[in-house]
């Protein structure tokens, strides 16, 4: 078996990877609907969050599957951020790309759900 700080190496690249995957290639159309207002955003941010949280899952499996349960902690992560970032009340204000706000906005974002990540593999290192 891998060295603690060889395996935190290696699922660092791996989450990276995940999370570029499960935003980007695999986020569908549907998926972008999460901005809507009132609670139309709920199934489309929910099933992008799904997306995440079963590769989350997947991963943990490999390395440590009594910890299941960290597909959870990224689900409610991802989803909580997503909303606040996205819904129209919240971060999603700013939404012109053409303003700071909306790049300080999306760099928040991914510095929480990087941080998430960071936290999941520290927990499954342990």
């Amino acid at each position: 078996m891998a060295e603690p700080i060889q395996l935190a190496f290696v699922l660092l690249v791996i989450y990276q990877i995940k999370h570029f995957v499960a935003d980007f290639p695999l986020q569908r159309e549907y998926m972008l609907k999460k901005v809507s207002p009132d609670w139309d955003f709920l199934l489309p941010l929910t099933t992008h969050c799904l997306v995440h949280a079963a590769l989350t899952f997947a991963i943990v499996l490999v390395v440590r599957p009594q910890m299941w349960w960290l597909s959870l902690l990224d689900f409610v992560v991802h989803f909580l951020m997503d909303r606040i970032k996205s819904g129209p009340k919240y971060l999603g204000r700013f939404n012109d790309r053409d303003k700071p706000g909306f790049w300080n906005c999306l760099g928040f974002d991914q510095t929480v759900h990087h941080i998430t990540h960071i936290y999941i593999v520290y927990l499954l290192i342990q």
